[in-house]
């Protein structure tokens, strides 16, 4: 069975280097998805029955896209090392799959940020209307630091204090960038990958004809 030499097997080392890093990153990306599911700030704010669960499906986008970066880079790894046309291609595929959902994860950040932030804000307000007592609305002034909102303020309010529908842009804005920005930056890498992952496959091909 043929063997890539020469200029190739610096490829096939800087692919296997490349798939370390890759998981690493895998790792660092459900980290992150699963930092901003199970937030205990985040979570608060949206455990009443009728909170908007938009949010979350960017953030679920992200957890399975991070899964699915560690197992194909710990498939990748061995593909690389055993040079296998079949693992490498199969890992070619996959990553344009998690190619889609990064940049899905990404573009939904940065598209729906304005109507998640608005839903989060309709939530609160028709809350704080209900009850303004209540244990949730004591948990967004808690966390936001805030209070009231930009047509009914607290009668209790200090000054300076923001109002609860300015703290829920400021906080939601800070946690979607980061799906923006980690989708989308994850996403850039993964073009590296695929171009690895194409040479290397070539070469075991074409190695595999000369023999």
């Amino acid at each position: 069975m043929g063997k890539v030499e020469g200029g190739m097997k610096c490829v096939k080392y800087l692919l296997f280097l490349f798939n370390f890093i890759f998981w690493l990153m895998g790792s660092f990306v459900l980290a992150v998805g699963l930092w901003l599911r199970f937030d205990p700030e985040t979570v608060s704010l949206l455990n009443g029955d009728k909170a908007p669960d938009t949010y979350f499906i960017g953030v679920y986008i992200l957890i399975g896209a991070g899964s699915l970066v560690m197992l194909v880079g710990f498939f990748g790894c061995c593909g690389a090392v055993r040079e296998s046309q079949c693992l490498l291609a199969s890992f070619f595929a996959c990553l344009l799959i998690i190619f889609g959902a990064e940049v899905a994860a990404g573009v939904f950040g940065f598209l729906n940020k304005d109507k998640i932030i608005e839903d989060v804000q309709n939530f609160y307000a028709t809350t704080y209307n209900e009850n303004n007592n209540s244990t949730l609305i004591i948990s967004y002034q808690k966390v936001l630091n805030c209070c009231g909102t930009l047509a009914n303020n607290c009668s209790y309010q200090e000054p300076g204090t923001k109002d609860c529908e300015t703290g829920v842009k400021d906080f939601f804005n800070s946690k979607l960038f980061i799906i923006g920005y980690v989708g989308i930056g994850i996403a850039g890498v993964m073009i590296i990958g695929m171009i690895f992952s194409m040479v290397l496959c070539c070469a075991v091909r074409n190695s595999r004809e000369v023999i």
